[in-house]
């Protein structure tokens, strides 16, 4: 005896909704590269972005010397 299928109801997401959380995910891409692996690159018109980058990789313990 075969069981019918069901039919499953998914929310349809809104443009609002998708941007806002594309935008949140390249954010917190663009953090992570910076604390984690940018090493002056960006931070080249002064060092106040590398110093801070800097001491966030302390925080989180990652290698950075």
């Amino acid at each position: 005896m075969a069981v019918p299928a069901q039919s499953v109801a998914v929310p349809a997401l809104s443009s609002k909704l998708l941007a806002a959380a594309l935008l949140s995910v390249g954010v917190m891409l663009l953090l992570a590269y910076l604390v984690g692996f940018d090493r002056g690159a960006v931070s080249r018109s002064g060092m106040y972005l590398h110093e801070l980058m800097h001491d966030g990789r302390h925080l989180l313990g990652v290698p950075c010397h």
